[in-house]
């Protein structure tokens, strides 16, 4: 019979593959493989999650990473920008394509008269070229194909052309129309042909399990998952969740006694902590979920206590001056406070450089 393993025995697990109980003292891409990858929807949020996990990382140590393309800002998981090593990108591509093709549903009528066969090879062309914006791909791709929709175009080369964005010398290494160029020109090598699907899930367990199958695929977006973890089983532990459901993880992972502290830490937007498992219990709480995501479904800002999300925080700079306003689910013991703000002013410090003035407060409403 499996051993079941409690949700705080889960989040103790996944917060040390996360680098989440101790900052520790590696390369940015070293940190990014570790963690299998980084929901990068927007440029800022990787840096302060590398900041939360790295010890004394700096926006230089990302910016020269992205620089040497031994990290890059690309479409992976569940279709959306992610943070990951050159060498990750072109391993796992392939296998990210069928949930990339089955994306295109989303279009419905607006995908009326796209014909793949004639727009992969035309964009791959513009972009063989020269690196350019989607809005240049899109009205570049207009003019060839005028009877279809230019949302339609630029979303079938998003999910069907392997690209990279081409990072900037901007504060958060890329403007906000930035370029894509061609994976294979940027990289030197195009990804391989083998999908990899067997070794990224070996990764991803690495970074988030025990995880369940249904895991798996909340966080890649692939369906049908079951029968590669059949195929590992014989390689993997099993164990089982407080509600008997069969988790597999590498023997070998770090998995924590459930009464190892966990330190305060602030986790960015978007970050995949909280968007990797269907049952997100392990971080946070079924009655708080709802909280996580706003009405325009940006994935906010969440802090941790004790390893687990119990509120979420805003940052905002005006006149010098870096704020931070944490609003907890439920409120908070003193001890807590003290130890969110201490960390709090540490990130505002790192995150506003130029502020004068930095400022913790727990909003009242």
């Amino acid at each position: 019979m499996a051993e079941t393993l409690s949700v705080r025995a889960l989040n103790r697990a996944t917060l040390a593959r996360q680098l989440l109980l101790a900052r520790e003292s590696v390369p940015a891409a070293e940190a990014v493989a570790r963690l299998c990858g980084m929901q990068a929807q927007e440029p800022k949020p990787p840096f302060i999650g590398l900041w939360t996990r790295v010890s004394d990382f700096q926006t230089a140590d990302l910016h020269a990473a992205l620089h040497e393309r031994t990290l890059v800002r690309a479409t992976m998981m569940r279709a959306t920008l992610h943070l990951v090593t050159a060498a990750d990108y072109t391993a796992f591509r392939k296998a990210m394509q069928p949930m990339l093709d089955g994306a295109m549903r989303v279009l419905g009528e607006r995908a009326k008269g796209l014909d793949l066969e004639q727009v992969v090879p035309a964009a791959r062309a513009l972009l063989e070229k020269q690196p350019r914006t989607f809005n240049d791909v899109r009205a570049l791709l207009q003019a060839e194909f005028p009877d279809v929709n230019d949302r339609a175009l630029g979303y079938a080369v998003r999910m069907c052309v392997p690209l990279v964005m081409v990072p900037t010398q901007d504060r958060w290494a890329f403007p906000r129309a930035s370029e894509f160029a061609l994976a294979d020109a940027w990289l030197g090598a195009p990804p391989t042909d083998a999908p990899g699907t067997d070794e990224l899930m070996l990764r991803y367990l690495a970074a988030f399990g025990p995880a369940s199958v249904a895991d798996a695929q909340a966080w890649s977006g692939l369906p049908a998952l079951g029968e590669v973890f059949e195929r590992l089983r014989p390689s993997l532990r099993v164990f089982a969740d407080d509600k008997g459901r069969e988790l597999f993880d590498l023997p070998d992972a770090p998995r924590p006694l459930e009464d190892v502290p966990a330190p305060v830490r602030f986790l960015p937007e978007f970050d995949n902590l909280v968007l990797a498992h269907a049952d997100r219990r392990r971080v946070i709480s079924d009655a708080d979920r709802p909280s996580l995501t706003s009405k325009n479904l940006r994935v906010r800002s969440v802090f941790l206590w004790d390893g687990f999300a119990r509120g979420i925080w805003e940052m905002v700079y005006k006149r010098k001056v870096a704020t931070m306003t944490l609003r907890p689910f439920e409120p908070l013991p003193s001890e807590a406070v003290e130890s969110l703000a201490t960390e709090g002013h540490s990130l505002l410090r790192f995150a506003e450089p130029d502020a004068t003035e930095t400022v913790v407060r727990v909003a009242e409403d």
